[in-house]
Formats: C-alpha cells, sequence, structure tokens
C-alpha cells in the first residue's frame, strides 16, 4: 500500500533520482516527501541521523537510507518485476563495481566541472571526459550497461544526465563529441517512462546549480 512507502527526497538530487526510477521500474506507489535541506524535517534528522541526507525510503515505518543501497533493497523486496540486479553473482558484482564507479567518479568531478574555475575545473573536466570514456568503453555496443535489459548500473548513471547541459555550458566542451554512445545510451534511456517521468529538465538544473554556485562563492 502507498501509505507504508515513503520518500523523502530533493527534486534536483540526481541519487533521489535513482530512488524514484528505481520505484517508477517496479511500479510501486509511495508518498514523495520533498524536503527543504537548508531545514530539514524532523523525520529526515529522526530517520537518517547518521548522514542527515536525502534520499530516504521508509518502508513499514523502517528507514532504508544511501541511494544505492536503496535501490538495491526495492529490487530484493520487490523481485517479482522488473529486475534491475543481475541473477548471476558475476554479473550481480559487475553492476555493483560501475555503479560504485559513478559515485566515485562522475559526481566529484561533474561537481566540480559546473562548480569550480580555473585550474581545478579544467583538471576536473579532463578526469570526467576519461571517465566518460571508460563507461563509454565498457556499455560498448550494448544498449544497456547489463545488455539487453535496462538495470542497476544504468539507474545508478541515467540521473547524471540532467548536468549535461550544465557540465558543457560551464566546462565548455562537447559531451557528444568525446561519447556519442554514451549520449546515445542517455537518449535510449529517456525513452523509458520510468526514467523521462523520474529526471527534471537539463536547463532548470541549470538554473539551479548556477544559484547554489553563487551561494558557495558569497560564503
Amino acid at each position: 500500500m502507498s501509505d507504508e512507502i515513503i520518500l523523502l527526497d530533493f527534486w534536483s538530487s540526481p541519487f533521489a533520482m535513482r530512488v524514484r526510477i528505481a520505484l517508477a521500474e517496479k511500479g510501486i506507489e509511495y508518498e514523495a516527501r520533498e524536503e527543504d535541506l537548508s531545514n530539514k524535517s524532523s523525520l529526515l534528522l529522526k530517520m537518517n541521523p547518521v548522514h542527515k541526507q536525502i534520499p530516504v525510503l521508509i518502508h513499514k515505518g523502517r528507514p532504508v537510507c544511501e541511494s544505492l543501497i536503496i535501490v538495491q533493497y526495492i529490487d530484493e523486496v520487490w523481485s517479482h518485476k522488473s529486475p534491475l540486479l543481475p541473477s548471476h553473482p558475476y554479473h550481480r558484482a559487475n553492476a555493483r563495481f560501475w555503479a560504485d564507479f559513478v559515485d566515485k567518479k562522475i559526481y566529484p568531478t561533474g561537481k566540480l566541472v559546473w562548480g569550480a574555475t580555473g585550474e581545478v575545473q579544467e583538471a576536473a573536466k579532463k578526469e570526467l571526459i576519461e571517465s566518460m570514456k571508460v563507461l563509454e568503453g565498457e556499455l560498448g555496443d550494448k544498449p544497456y550497461f547489463g545488455g539487453e535489459s535496462f538495470g542497476f548500473s544504468d539507474v545508478a548513471l541515467i540521473p547524471f544526465y540532467t548536468w549535461f547541459y550544465s557540465l558543457e555550458t560551464c566546462g565548455d566542451f562537447s559531451i557528444i563529441a568525446n561519447c556519442p554512445n554514451l549520449v546515445a545510451w542517455a537518449k535510449r534511456c529517456m525513452q523509458r517512462e520510468s526514467v523521462s517521468k523520474s529526471l527534471p529538465d537539463q536547463y532548470k538544473v541549470y538554473c539551479f546549480l548556477m544559484e547554489l554556485k553563487k551561494k558557495f562563492e558569497a560564503k
């Protein structure tokens, strides 16, 4: 029942987008509660007292935190429909590896490309392009990272498609020129209703990130 599942999230968070996509893939009804991250709710602080961050999935009153852990939890609890992780242990480990790669490489370097300037930004841009090329190499000619089926690694990476316009504008480079297959993959993912309805507009995200950048620079 929908009243058993609550998602504490924030519209522009790529990590919250992962959870929204996973829930949509499974066809799960839930109550979404948008958090004010400058004035976090008592529920968020109670349900995630360690990190005090979104997303948090509350299922039957119990919290599950950290986006990739939440996606795995969703996949295990609602295993009857649209499996996100492969059944074979090796392929499952491989999917987790690439999801972890996204968190360690794409998120931090991407953040510096839109948030920093000068030499720091330039170094981050080079590293980001290299990381994207590594991902493109892993994707190869497959429709999705796991093969024919949209899965865990795709869920981990596709929310960062909402950053592509910001990265290109701030970093003054073209993602499609460097990684055409990765862009084609992203557009393929966007044809899925679970993805298109879970991701906000790239221009809206750009405006939000630039406001965020101004606040950081003002401090």
